[in-house]
């Protein structure tokens, strides 16, 4: 097994207590409680861009408060168009190799490596590999969205003068 987690704290500790705590209510759309399971063959897939497909895994309309994040799917050659959010985001490239930009930047990810791109920066992936790249990804924010921008300011051809941030 190969475990994906994600912490809101910089440096994750543990300590045991005997404290009961109580269960809070979320809302309706949760499917069978604050806790549930979400099987992957029965979630809806759509198509964000040609040859790349993503599927939600959870988000708030299924009961998460202030993190989504879900599955996407790249055929060889295809992207996504370079994109802002308004929360940070962590990519993780599980099959295949990605080509990241970054403002400016790239760097090439496979077998399992991790990008945290924070809230504003322009981005985008690549799949740069013969076969099919997968992606987990987690978003800080309850439900996914994606500004598009124009893709000079994934290269780097356009620059934001105000901190590098795009709001």
């Amino acid at each position: 097994m190969i475990a994906h987690s994600t912490f809101a704290e910089p440096q994750p500790t543990r300590a045991f207590t005997s404290q009961a705590f109580d269960v809070q209510h979320r809302g309706t759309n949760i499917p069978t409680g604050p806790e549930y399971l979400r099987r992957f063959e029965t979630s809806e897939i759509y198509e964000l861009a040609d040859g790349a497909v993503f599927c939600d895994l959870f988000a708030k309309r299924f009961g998460a408060v202030g993190i989504c994040g879900g599955y996407g799917r790249f055929r060889p050659g295809s992207s996504l168009p370079c994109h802002v959010h308004k929360f940070d985001e962590s990519i993780t490239i599980v099959t295949g190799e990605a080509l990241c930009q970054v403002q400016g930047q790239e760097y090439k990810l496979s077998g399992y490596d991790t990008a945290f791109v924070p809230e504003g920066r322009a981005h985008r992936f690549f799949n740069v590999s013969e076969q099919p790249m997968a992606m987990i990804w987690v978003y800080a924010g309850d439900e996914p969205d994606r500004t598009l921008v124009d893709a000079g300011y994934c290269s780097g051809s356009i620059s934001n003068s105000e901190d590098s941030r795009i709001d």
